[in-house]
């Protein structure tokens, strides 16, 4: 099955953001340890990992608060 992560705005909704597709969970979760930074300042707060379209987990971009 082939990994990919799903972008989300503060709403809720759907956003876009780069199509990368991976062959294991531990690269695309290297490659989100790289890139969120990028993403969260293009919008991006929550990304969702999906392994073949079926969501796995859930993670927020944004700085935690006290």
């Amino acid at each position: 099955m082939a990994w990919s992560w799903r972008y989300e705005g503060a709403d809720g909704q759907a956003v876009s953001g780069p199509g990368e597709t991976f062959s294991s969970q531990a690269d695309a979760e290297s490659w989100i340890g790289l890139n969120w930074r990028q993403l969260a300042e293009a919008g991006v707060s929550t990304v969702i990992l999906l392994e073949g379209g079926r969501g796995e987990d859930r993670m927020s971009l944004l700085p935690a608060t006290d």
